[in-house]
């Protein structure tokens, strides 16, 4: 097949006249790989790591290769919140360098942090954030030049009030951490909840793009594998509005447009035998 290139969310969004009154759904995809899950780091107490893992597992190879083919059936363009950790390995940075070339300006890059670190989960480290968080930009700035932005997605969600002014100095435009649910409330710090967090960000200059909800249950990421979840997010997901197209993915970062933001993750196209594709109507 030939290759083309080309929830009640922020409460301060309005449709922009050019949008024509349209909501539209931004797609994105976490480059997670099996060591970066918090089972295996990055959480104070979740995390038992297993220093076996490969730098670029068999798992995220297949994964890869099925959103590649995922990529070839239609023509919308897909934001990539890749771990900069990543980039150590030749062989992931040849991969997204083929996805670049392949489809060009469809694709476009934003940062899920330096090494997968569940943030909220420890004490606040506004130093430690602003080190790795400045490490990250250099490393995807550097890769990939031309398709990076400075759209930020914490690690696993795990984000609190005290990231967001580091954010902002960073020159970040977009965040895209919050997952407006009761059920993860845990995940915002031991004094804060999703909407104390997402009250924190409204004072910043940062667009926050939360995550799609059906019902106050969360529908991305494991939400759609997760018995209990899958049914409400598949259901949701199957109910979204049309993709953004190429020339509209400047309203990511236009407050005045409200957009439903979903994510899925890399390995999730590993899942039976490598031809999952995510539940959207008309993709």
């Amino acid at each position: 097949m030939e290759r083309q290139n080309g929830t009640s969310q922020n409460p301060r969004c309005r449709f922009a006249p050019d949008v024509k009154g349209l909501r539209r759904t931004w797609l994105t995809v976490d480059t997670d790989d099996l060591r970066h899950v918090p089972s295996n780091q990055g959480h104070p107490t979740r995390s038992k790591p297993n220093p076996s893992l490969p730098d670029v597992s068999e798992q995220f190879r297949e994964g890869f290769a099925g959103f590649d083919t995922w990529m070839s059936t239609h023509n919308h363009p897909v934001t990539l919140f890749v771990i900069a950790d990543q980039c150590a390995s030749v062989d992931f940075v040849k991969m997204m360098q083929s996805l670049i070339d392949s489809y060009n300006e469809r694709i476009s890059i934003g940062c899920h942090g330096l090494h997968h670190r569940s943030w909220s989960a420890w004490e606040e480290n506004v130093e430690g954030f602003s080190t790795d968080l400045a490490e990250s930009v250099r490393l995807l700035e550097h890769h990939f030049p031309n398709h990076f932005r400075k759209w930020f997605r914490a690690p696993a969600g795990y984000v609190a009030p005290w990231m967001f002014p580091t954010l902002e100095q960073q020159g970040f435009r977009v965040d895209s951490s919050i997952n407006p649910s009761w059920l993860v409330n845990k995940k915002y710090g031991k004094v804060n909840s999703w909407k104390t967090t997402n009250d924190a960000v409204q004072t910043t200059s940062l667009v926050e793009r939360p995550w799609k909800t059906r019902w106050t249950l969360p529908t991305c990421g494991p939400a759609q594998h997760i018995p209990g979840l899958r049914w409400n997010a598949k259901a949701a997901w199957k109910r979204l509005s049309k993709p953004l197209t190429i020339d509209a993915m400047n309203h990511v970062e236009d407050s005045t447009v409200e957009l439903d933001t979903i994510y899925w993750h890399i390995l999730d196209h590993a899942r039976n035998n490598g031809t999952w594709a995510p539940p959207i109507k008309g993709l």
